[in-house]
């Protein structure tokens, strides 16, 4: 649906986009995450048509953004970090007024403004004018605006930018809701916000590409390297087991399924040894671990588990 090919900007002298790519899936809700200035707001203007890349070339359903900028405004609704909303209308006559700009047929407008109001939950503030609205409110009708000709693709750069906890879940929420029928692309640099919503984080950072995570359940499970994906550890169990040479040990620990990596650590004497054991978080293998170690007839001393936060992944991308 997105397919974005080596693309750099330049201003002037400086580089915001060194040779970037990536490509978003129909369906699929991303998180495109980096520190500020990275060059989250510069992708998405480009995504947008709002600026022209310095070279590379971007395609959102087939058309390119370059030649076919026309094709691809039809199909995406963008958010911007501001929201462009006029605070002296009311929330209804401000959506029909974007859904004329947007060129929504005139016997469709009703009907995709109700669609689209409902969908933010606005329906008890559809006639509340905008500038007494709350900032959350207010965000909700950006949304409605981006959704009003009823795109293929969202692109939503910041959109839970200065938002207290409660106002960020309920768009949170909102977001999900949409990307169930919806390609959903948004930036931010809130970690635990992009955890929650996307299956997918693209991490970017001094204008290039250093990290495309795969999420379940939260957590990172794979990561792409180069071309080729490869897991991500981040779940570390510990082990201290006596009754055995380490080096017999280590073998075994190796040999037990979904484990990626075994570390011998710690000083070891000669009858105790510590180990880390790397795996995913998609299989829980303690209980396999401590049957194998007791089973051979060896003393498990100590187990406990410890994980990599998404912090601790995102700080290693953009070191």
């Amino acid at each position: 649906m997105i397919e974005v090919q080596n693309i750099t900007k330049n201003y002037g002298p400086f580089q915001a986009l060194k040779d970037i790519s990536f490509q978003v899936d129909k369906g699929q809700i991303v998180g495109f995450l980096g520190p500020n200035g990275a060059g989250k707001t510069t992708t998405m203007r480009i995504l947008t048509c709002f600026m022209p890349a310095s070279r590379g070339r971007v395609t959102i359903a087939g058309y390119d953004v370059f030649k076919e900028s026309k094709e691809v405004r039809k199909r995406i609704g963008y958010l911007p970090e501001n929201v462009p909303l006029y605070p002296e209308m009311t929330v209804t006559k401000y959506l029909k007024y974007m859904a004329k700009i947007r060129s929504v047929p005139r016997g469709s407008i009703k009907a995709q403004l109700d669609n689209a109001i409902e969908a933010c939950g606005l329906t008890e503030r559809r006639h509340q004018i905008i500038g007494q609205l709350s900032r959350g409110f207010r965000q909700r009708v950006g949304l409605a605006q981006a959704l009003i000709h009823e795109p293929d693709v969202l692109i939503l750069d910041e959109p839970t930018s200065g938002l207290d906890p409660r106002q960020i879940v309920e768009i949170r929420e909102l977001i999900k809701a949409l990307g169930k029928e919806r390609t959903i692309l948004f930036s931010t640099h809130i970690l635990p916000e992009a955890s929650m919503t996307c299956e997918r984080l693209i991490i970017i950072s001094r204008g290039e590409i250093t990290g495309d995570v795969q999420l379940e359940g939260g957590h990172a499970v794979s990561k792409q390297n180069n071309t080729e994906s490869v897991p991500v550890t981040t779940l570390t169990l510990s082990l201290e087991i006596a009754g055995a040479p380490a080096d017999d040990i280590l073998t075994l620990l190796t040999d037990i399924p979904d484990v990626i990596r075994v570390e011998q650590t710690g000083t070891n004497t000669a009858d105790t040894a510590t180990f880390h054991l790397h795996y995913t978080p998609t299989t829980d293998i303690r209980a396999e671990v401590a049957e194998t170690v007791v089973g051979r007839g060896w003393r498990l001393l100590e187990m406990h588990t410890t994980e990599v936060s998404l912090e601790e992944l995102f700080l290693s991308l953009t070191a």
